[in-house]
């Protein structure tokens, strides 16, 4: 199912969905001015969330396809 995009106060856009466990998860384009970057992870607890670069996320995009398309990573 698609994630649904809305837009923050600020003008950046988010979606947010719940992981296995029923944790509320997002991913947000970042206010970074140097650099484009999201946040992507947790929202509850600790609230522990990835800040990546684009290179990051491409970086991460072979493996999760892969996982996608096989139930595996490797």
């Amino acid at each position: 199912m698609p994630l649904e995009l809305v837009e923050t106060g600020r003008g950046f856009a988010r979606a947010e969905f719940a992981d296995r466990y029923n944790r509320a998860c997002s991913i947000q384009e970042s206010s970074l001015a140097t650099e484009n970057c999201l946040w992507l992870g947790c929202d509850e607890g600790e609230s522990i969330r990835m800040h990546l670069t684009q290179a990051m996320a491409a970086d991460l995009l072979p493996l999760l396809q892969r996982f996608v398309e096989t139930g595996k990573l490797g």
